[in-house]
């Protein structure tokens, strides 16, 4: 439940509203704003009634929450949530999309990713991608290179100023990984994987979680309300297709319409990857702007220096000149998208 108090409420009131909570053993978190104060309460609502709380001094409201993700959704708050980063780079609200591209893995050519890390940031992209510890169908695929991969990340972005994206498989690995990058991945296979949730839950990085493979939007939202739940808010979620009938033409089926649903649901950002969604490289440009049209905060995209001797998903990556010759248009219908949203609201304002 929400508990808004008055703008007259003293911390006395206030003080007797949390302890209440906590005595029926709710947990709390208190947002101090300019005018209210308003309380954030999780627990079992059967063990106090909402009229019980409504009764204390200062209390101006109580709200239920009916939707199961309480601190994801905009039932709890209104405004978009927008994660910024140290050099200026904002995911989020009325913010330019962001673009997050890079080889599917981290391989020992490090003047591949090198090339690819270049073109992205020449054509104005703000984060490399590259998995370390990579989670294959089959236990004969490549991994990884782990360690040696990360640092390669590492190199590339003192390079070139990007900043870096990768996924964990195991907690075990989370601190190792927090060292080299600045934003940790949940990968679709571990959507659910509620111990390592929890353990980047309590990291102080921000956390891209994709969507599972045959996942509905309330559970993906459930996955992120145990990340946000151990104490970390900075989720970016992200729509990379999901499992049905029909793969001949696609890899997964690209679930577009769950952007703006779950904007409209939720206040957390989300970005879409059409490599995953689509596994076909025609597609991955319609499926990008489409993504953007409907309000994706950014998108992932797979680019590898050398798709036909990639060591995973290589038709699914875009070489270089593609890549480049992609980002020009993208680039160009992102400007006259954020000119429409700009003039938009101002004209609302």
């Amino acid at each position: 439940m929400i508990i808004i108090m008055e703008p007259s409420a003293s911390k006395e009131n206030i003080k007797r509203v949390v302890d209440v909570l906590t005595e029926h053993e709710f947990r709390v978190i208190v947002n101090q704003g300019e005018i209210h104060t308003v309380i954030d309460a999780f627990g079992d609502k059967t063990s106090i009634t909402p009229g019980r709380i409504s009764a204390l001094q200062g209390v101006k409201e109580v709200k239920i929450i009916r939707e199961p993700f309480r601190l994801a959704s905009r039932d709890r708050k209104q405004e978009d949530t927008v994660i910024e980063f140290e050099n200026g780079v904002k995911i989020g609200g009325a913010n330019k999309p962001v673009m997050m591209v890079g080889p599917c893995s981290v391989e020992s050519d490090y003047e591949g990713l090198r090339q690819v890390a270049f073109a992205a940031k020449e054509m104005g992209c703000e984060f490399l991608r590259g998995g370390a510890f990579k989670p294959r169908t089959s236990p004969y695929d490549f991994q990884g290179f782990e360690e040696k991969a990360l640092k390669y990340l590492k190199q590339a972005s003192e390079e070139t100023g990007l900043l870096t994206v990768t996924e964990v498989m195991d907690s075990a690995d989370l601190e190792l990984i927090c060292d080299y990058v600045d934003v940790v991945q949940i990968g679709a296979r571990n959507m659910q994987n509620f111990k390592l949730l929890k353990a980047v839950g309590k990291c102080s990085k921000p956390v891209i979680l994709k969507r599972g493979l045959s996942s509905t939007i309330r559970e993906f939202l459930l996955a992120a309300e145990h990340i946000m739940y151990n104490g970390n808010e900075n989720v970016i979620l992200c729509e990379r297709g999901i499992r049905s009938f029909d793969s001949t033409f696609t890899r997964n089926v690209m679930d577009i319409a769950s952007i703006p649903v779950i904007k409209k649901y939720s206040h957390l950002p989300i970005i879409a990857d059409p490599s995953h969604g689509t596994g076909q490289r025609y597609l991955i440009e319609p499926m990008t702007k489409a993504g953007l049209i409907v309000g994706a905060d950014g998108v992932m995209i797979e680019v590898h220096h050398d798709p036909e001797n990639a060591l995973s998903d290589g038709k699914q990556s875009l070489p270089i000149p593609m890549f480049k010759d992609m980002m020009t248009r993208v680039n160009s219908m992102m400007e006259h998208l954020h000119y429409e949203k700009n003039c938009l609201s101002a004209n609302v304002d």
